[in-house]
């Protein structure tokens, strides 16, 4: 290849659509971001709206080719890698592409009665040993069933083969190509509940748990390979779609976590941390997810995750729910004004509660407040309550491994605060790497495509470009750390409901 090709990464998340073009060094060269709005229609419900979606994905692509300056030359675009919020669905009208209704957002907790309904009649044991997955709202399943089930003609038009599922992936997949691909990738299919990863392939046993119509589905394909190619008058070219994977398992991909035993932990609006565990499937016996690392050549990789569901988004709420901050990186300085946490906990459970405790009921606190308490401590005992987490996931995953995590990398936008990096590393004890460039799921979506396309040749070229920022080494003693874990695990007894415990 010609030494002038590029990647477009396309970063679908929660919050907010990226795009980012990099050039074949892994160097970024220009980006576009937007923030879309939330919607919260009732009580634990949370969705998008998927049109702001495909709005925003293609004016951030459009801005990003513009500030790359590449608009007169679009033949030197290789290819498009698209990461994604996990676990979101979104259904729509083959005919007319249009959605039936609001993408239900993984944060949703409206299917919790009916999971427990699931768990009730004995099901989780046989939906674990084949997803990896536990039976909890977050997965796609019981949000798509119950989209067939609440939407008005929903089921009929499903069973008449007029409708398509996907997660937010599949979606623009299949608006980029203008209609003509239905696919989505091994890592975001492992998230619906409907896919065996050991057989890599839909599972008619959990479709008919679910009541899930097979005609829904998405064909599923390798991470790196050719999804399809953008209708040309998009971007006035056509650009081959040559990489997808979910935002976590391409941050794993972007932060080169290849062997087994590393792990990445990647703090955006939740906290999700990796252990790469090979070709070897681990079925957690900890609360743990077992999921799809990524599949090269159709050969999966597999790793276990735990899953936190707010970290950045504690901080947001800090923001734009009381108003301590009026931007997130505030937070590191506030954190500094004061000695000690003051022993004030707080336990962000705004949607429940994910690994290891998956109580999608409980529900947030903020322990041990006194009129000496300052919106300093407020903003500390958020940063402190994610590094808790953290530290929660790390014990499961050390039992269900049987090593020692020694080292993690991590990414995302709160990994940029130097103190929470350094609390981090002090509450685990662990060394805590950040490397040069933190947006590694879109960097993981890069890699992909560029393998796809043929610019990087294989994991070891990537792996090359995995460059070390600043490390963080454990400073804490021992009796500190035992007591500020015990302080924590007071906290989170208050916020767990007691049919959560």
């Amino acid at each position: 290849m010609s030494k002038d090709q590029y990647i477009i990464a396309l970063d679908q998340g929660t919050t907010s659509t990226r795009c980012i073009v990099f050039n074949q060094k892994g160097e970024d060269i220009s980006t576009s971001r937007r923030e879309f709005a939330q919607h919260y229609p009732e009580l634990g419900w949370v969705e998008h709206n998927p049109e702001d979606i495909w709005n925003d994905a293609i004016y951030t692509i459009k801005t990003a080719i513009s500030e790359a300056k590449l608009e007169g030359n679009l033949a030197s675009i290789a290819a498009i890698g698209i990461t994604n919020q996990r676990e979101t669905v979104v259904l729509w009208d083959k005919a007319t592409g249009k959605p039936i209704y609001n993408a239900i957002v993984w944060q949703d907790r409206r299917t919790s009665a009916y999971c427990q309904k699931l768990k009730a009649a004995g099901l989780e044991k046989t939906i674990h040993e084949k997803t990896g997955l536990l039976l909890d709202p977050y997965f796609s399943a019981s949000k798509l069933a119950w989209l067939l089930d609440n939407v008005a003609e929903a089921r009929s038009a499903a069973e008449r083969g007029e409708l398509a599922f996907g997660t937010v992936d599949s979606f623009l997949l299949w608006r980029l190509t203008g209609g003509k691909v239905h696919a989505t990738d091994a890592t975001n299919a492992s998230r619906t509940l409907l896919f065996n990863i050991k057989t890599q392939s839909w599972d008619p046993e959990l479709l008919k748990i679910f009541n899930i119509p097979e005609t829904l589905l998405p064909e599923v394909k390798d991470n790196s390979t050719l999804f399809g190619v953008t209708d040309p008058n998009l971007f006035g070219h056509a650009i081959p779609i040559m990489g997808m994977a979910g935002d976590q398992q391409a941050a794993l991909i972007g932060q080169a976590c290849f062997d087994t035993g590393m792990t990445k932990a990647t703090y955006g609006t939740g906290c999700f941390m990796l252990l790469n565990t090979g070709d070897k499937m681990v079925i957690s016996q900890n609360r743990m997810l077992t999921t799809t690392a990524y599949r090269l050549n159709g050969k999966p990789t597999y790793a276990l995750e735990g899953s936190i569901f707010v970290a950045g988004a504690a901080i947001k709420w800090l923001r734009d729910g009381l108003g301590l901050i009026t931007h997130a990186s505030q937070t590191q300085d506030m954190a500094t004004q004061v000695e000690d946490n003051h022993q004030i906990y707080m336990v962000p459970a705004f949607v429940g509660l994910g690994a290891p405790h998956w109580a999608p009921d409980a529900r947030a606190i903020i322990s041990g407040l006194t009129f000496g308490a300052t919106a300093a401590h407020i903003a500390r005992a958020a940063l402190e309550s994610i590094a808790y987490q953290t530290h929660d996931l790390a014990e499961a995953m050390k039992k269900d491994s049987g090593n020692d995590i020694l080292t993690t990398r991590v990414d995302g936008g709160m990994s940029a605060n130097d103190w929470f990096c350094q609390f981090l590393a002090d509450i685990m004890n662990i060394t805590v790497e950040r490397p040069s460039y933190i947006e590694t799921t879109a960097m993981g979506a890069a890699y992909l495509a560029g393998m796809g396309c043929g610019l990087w040749s294989d994991l070891s070229a990537i792996q090359h470009h995995w460059k070390q920022g600043e490390s963080f080494i454990s400073h804490m003693k021992e009796e500190e750390r035992k007591s500020k874990l015990k302080g924590w695990k007071h906290a989170l007894k208050q916020a767990l409901l007691p049919e959560d415990e």
